[in-house]
């Protein structure tokens, strides 16, 4: 289930999809000049100023990703985990969420664009799902509003798992006997309950409980040596060169659009985003990519047309801001974003006994 590829929901989440304007007062936020890169970003004193500037501006994750629209029960994350693992609910049998958003690799299958039915492929990246239900849209357009939302597509979409409509999924699971008290027990007050909906919400329960928390949150949390010395600079740089003003919040990203090619036009295929002017401006409008776990996520971009995160970070740079990074400054701000990488929840990757 190329479930973000076409959309948001690597980075699946691909790097830093859409960067961050130029500003005469980069790096200020809340009045506070940014610490300099170089050593004395690794002293105590300066790393505690950092840190305290950091926790203004971003956010330790959650344990769980529940809201108040979408709560999470054992009994729906238990269906909504053998839903996700499940290649019946493809045409050919051979599709699962998990072929293309891999939870033992980090999320993602690592491949530009994924296979989908009989190998056709797509046009646009599979970014992560961990962490993706913090992101204010799914899909690299915001097509769906939410992770329950986006689940359903891909099923749907000829190209990816192709089943023929929503009632032929239903159907499908019908004829599984073992999927009828599951779905019972995650939606108790339903005479009906296997529904293409409750296969969103289901999938999305699953997913609300996909974090990884990493160093970088002990650093947000008050431990002030989580982080190296070289990292530390890195934060310094993201800072000083305003990567924030895009990539802000516990993800780091996913809670805005912006233009690729913002200071300077990026030749890309897919003109992205189009707002309902239709007008040429807002074209190559995609979301901004979240950070957390980008080290592992290559390739980068919507069309996964990057290869490695120092190859991306100068990209963006270069067209978001309209700079030219240092190769000093491309390894710290590198080293900075490999310490975003989390710890994967073992007990979520290993497959379920699925229902017969």
């Amino acid at each position: 289930m190329r479930s973000l590829r076409h959309g948001l929901g690597a980075l699946g989440l691909g790097l830093i999809l859409a960067g961050c304007p130029a500003d005469p007062n980069a790096g200020k936020t809340g009045g506070t000049a940014p610490t300099p890169p170089g050593p004395a970003a690794g002293g105590g004193a300066d790393r505690k100023a950092l840190q305290e500037r950091a926790k203004n501006m971003f956010a330790p994750l959650p344990a769980d990703m529940a809201d108040a629209k979408h709560p999470i029960t054992d009994e729906r994350v238990a269906l909504g985990k053998a839903l996700y693992f499940d290649t019946r609910l493809s045409k050919a049998n051979d599709i699962s969420c998990n072929t293309c958003h891999d939870l033992a690799a980090f999320g993602v299958d690592n491949k530009p664009v994924s296979p989908g039915h009989e190998g056709q492929l797509g046009d646009r990246n599979s970014p992560t799902v961990y962490n993706a239900a913090l992101q204010f849209r799914q899909f690299w357009d915001g097509r769906a509003a939410d992770v329950e939302e986006q689940a359903t597509k891909p099923i749907t979409n000829p190209v990816e798992m192709a089943m023929a409509d929503d009632a032929a999924v239903v159907e499908k699971l019908k004829g599984i006997p073992g999927y009828a008290p599951l779905f019972k027990a995650a939606f108790e007050d339903e005479a009906d309950p296997i529904s293409m909906h409750n296969v969103g919400v289901a999938i999305g329960a699953f997913e609300r409980t996909l974090t990884t928390p990493s160093r970088w949150d002990e650093f947000l949390g008050g431990k002030l040596d989580a982080l190296s010395d070289q990292e530390v600079k890195g934060l310094s740089t993201f800072l000083e060169v305003n990567c924030q003003m895009c990539h802000l919040g516990p993800l780091l990203g996913g809670g805005m659009y912006q233009k690729l090619g913002l200071m300077k036009p990026y030749e890309t295929k897919d003109t992205g985003r189009h707002k309902e002017t239709g007008s040429d401006a807002d074209k190559y409008f995609f979301k901004v990519s979240p950070l957390l776990n980008v080290e592992k996520t290559a390739p980068y971009l919507h069309d996964g047309s990057l290869a490695t995160l120092e190859e991306v970070t100068k990209m963006m740079a270069e067209y978001q801001l309209g700079k030219t990074l240092t190769d000093e400054q491309t390894a710290d701000l590198v080293a900075f974003m490999k310490a975003l990488t989390g710890k994967l929840p073992e007990d979520k990757i290993q497959k379920p006994t699925l229902p017969e």
